[in-house]
């Protein structure tokens, strides 16, 4: 019989995934030559070569590959053997990894962890931030029990939930308070500040404005809402952020915020999590909470109340 150990696949799905022994070792928390010894020994264990070793970075072999593919169905059968345990206990409890995107959790998560934490004292909260296709692959390979993201995302395997819709704000220079709030239309014609590509804001953005996603503009993109909001401050252009960012990212910047005259660009939050977890019941109980969390920080008006802005709308 192969002696081959859990521990052993871990890393070897780490390294797998990373390509860098550097890489993979901090994701796994142990030194460089533990993780090399682990994988050498795994090797000699299979009697096959699972990576090709260059100087800067490793590849898998050809049986590499598919025994790759192989360690994470039996990771993820090992982490949802835990998750019935789990799953049987009248609390959650336990481990809780949830992934989120960043146009989000700076804004959600103080609120929904806090309410988590206290009602749930067991629970050990891990939290994953990147972007939406990233956070859809983790789910699938095992990695996350749950995202909170904008919906759809048209898995089949993933089940989803939607919880709350928030609007897009406008936000300008402040110098521009008293201009005319402009349509979708006309925002075709004025430099639009958006995320940089992989972020589903910026599509959602260019779909409400009816541009292409394809071409890149002549503007610069971001990699977070505070550096958008920087730069109107600064006078470069506008961008549209979700509402419940308002309070967090204009703090510090001169600017003015506008809500949209009806249609009104809005998103879907909601929650996603495999259709196979023995976590789901949890999971719904755990989205009632980030329901209600969302719901408040989307339509609370306290965002608006500092600006001085004459178009702003109720």
């Amino acid at each position: 019989m192969i002696n081959i150990t859990l521990k052993q696949l871990r890393y070897f799905e780490a390294l797998a995934r990373h390509r860098h022994f550097g890489r993979a070792a901090e994701a796994c928390a142990i030194s460089q030559p533990a993780l090399s010894m682990q994988i050498k020994d795994m090797e000699d264990a299979l009697g096959a070569t699972l990576f090709e070793r260059g100087a800067r970075q490793v590849r898998l072999t050809h049986f590499g590959e598919v025994a790759a593919e192989r360690a994470r169905d039996i990771l993820r059968a090992a982490d949802e053997l835990g998750d019935l345990a789990r799953a049987s206990r009248e609390r959650l409890v336990g481990r809780l990894r949830i992934g989120v995107i960043p146009t989000v959790a700076p804004y959600l998560l103080p609120k929904v962890v806090g309410e988590l934490t206290g009602r749930f004292p067991g629970l050990d909260i891990h939290v994953r931030e990147t972007v939406t296709p990233k956070l859809i692959q983790e789910l699938a390979d095992g990695r996350l029990d749950t995202a909170i993201v904008a919906l759809p995302v048209s898995e089949t395997s993933l089940e989803e939930t939607p919880l709350f819709e928030e609007p897009f704000v406008l936000v300008r220079s402040a110098r521009e308070a008293n201009a005319p709030l402009p349509s979708a239309d006309s925002l075709r014609e004025m430099r639009l500040l958006l995320l940089e590509e992989g972020h589903c804001f910026r599509d959602q953005a260019l779909s409400f404005c009816n541009l292409p996603s394809g071409p890149p503009r002549e503007v610069l993109d971001a990699s977070s809402l505070s550096t958008l909001v920087q730069m109107v401050s600064a006078g470069m252009g506008v961008t549209l952020i979700p509402a419940m960012a308002v309070p967090v990212e204009t703090r510090s910047a001169s600017v003015a915020i506008s809500r949209f005259e009806g249609p009104e660009p809005k998103r879907t939050v909601g929650m996603v999590w495999r259709k196979s977890s023995p976590l789901a019941g949890q999971l719904s109980d755990f989205a009632e909470i980030v329901r209600e969390a969302g719901q408040n920080a989307a339509r609370d008006p306290k965002p608006f109340s500092s600006q001085t802005n004459d178009n702003l709308l109720a």
